[in-house]
């Protein structure tokens, strides 16, 4: 699908930060911008429609950005804005509220009300990837939600890593997608998000029992991604791990068209994959490449590999080192 990126150096430089205050105003919300960066503007946007949600990246020079009273009654879209920082440290104040956050913090604010925020990079440059959730469709109690305005949530663990990561991804992948594929995503990026924002404020309850499912279904993949070196990682585990019955696991996936086993199977053969194709691994044995990833016995692995690929792991390995070094093929990065 179409991915719109925008990037300053395409504009003269003596218009790109007027360009910005448009960019910003048109396709977020009219706001007042302010920087000491006039004359050497860098600044550089991305958006992907996702459907029922809108993902932007943003990356720019240290700002003030503020939205008054005047500016929310010209218009406002009544939006929530999840920002996860991934730059410099930036700052928000917003409902009598006000945050410091630094990159891998998750920070909430909304166009209906005033409020202030700064990049504070110095010379360096702030970026965020911003998840637009329209205030009417979450279904949690606004007065409730908005406890959550100018706080920062660290994303480094739980509910906030799957959604940091789960938002990354996306970005990553986005070129990628078809219309069916990204509203797809995006719906499961609303789940995620909103309970997220559920249980930072303890109303879990409040969801929809989809939306519940989902953010389940992600807390049990981000597990089994983090355990794949376990060989007693198995559905009962898995089960056991997450308060829940064998039986409603294997119902989770089975509306997904892929088993519990299989899925720990295929992310295990997948990372093995990517290992024996990296030139920097090639004198790692491969019966270690599958014990790392919980295959206990190398013949099993190598059943399996040959099963999902076509070929034994070691025919793999040469043809994909050949393919890394084949003359023409420059991988040496230059120091600037």
């Amino acid at each position: 699908m179409d991915v719109i990126t925008l990037h300053s150096r395409d504009v003269p430089a003596e218009h790109r930060f007027e360009w910005w205050c448009d960019l910003i105003s048109r396709d977020v919300a009219p706001t007042r911008i302010s920087t000491d960066h006039v004359t050497d503007f860098h600044a550089a946007a991305g958006a992907v429609d996702l459907g029922p949600v809108q993902l932007s990246a943003l990356s720019f020079p240290p700002l003030r950005s503020t939205r008054t009273p005047a500016l929310i009654r010209r218009s406002d879209p009544e939006v929530y804005e999840l920002a996860l920082i991934m730059g410099s440290e930036m700052w928000i104040s917003q409902a009598r509220s006000a945050t410091r956050m630094r990159a891998g913090d998750l920070v909430l604010w909304e166009t209906s009300h005033p409020f202030d925020g700064r990049g504070l990079g110095g010379n360096d440059q702030s970026r965020a990837i911003i998840l637009h959730l329209p205030r009417a469709t979450l279904p949690l109690p606004a007065t409730r939600v908005d406890l959550l305005l100018a706080q920062a949530m660290p994303a480094r663990s739980g509910m906030g890593a799957i959604l940091a990561r789960y938002l990354r991804s996306v970005l990553r992948e986005a070129p990628t997608l078809d219309r069916a594929d990204a509203d797809r995503l995006g719906r499961t990026a609303w789940d995620l998000a909103a309970a997220f924002l559920a249980h930072r404020l303890g109303v879990q309850d409040r969801l929809p029992v989809e939306s519940r499912r989902q953010a389940l279904l992600a807390r049990i993949d981000t597990f089994i991604d983090h355990h794949l070196s376990d060989s007693g990682l198995t559905p009962p585990a898995v089960a056991a791990r997450h308060h829940i019955s064998v039986r409603s696991l294997h119902m989770l996936f089975q509306q997904r068209g892929e088993g519990v086993a299989a899925r720990i199977r295929r992310r295990r053969l997948e990372h093995c994959r990517a290992d024996l194709a990296d030139p920097l691994q090639r004198t790692l044995p491969i019966r270690a490449v599958a014990a790392r990833y919980g295959f206990a016995s190398a013949a099993d692995f190598a059943r399996a590999f040959r099963a999902a690929y076509g070929m034994p792991p070691s025919e793999y390995r040469r043809a994909a080192l050949d393919a890394a070094t084949a003359p023409g093929d420059n991988r040496t990065c230059a120091v600037r």
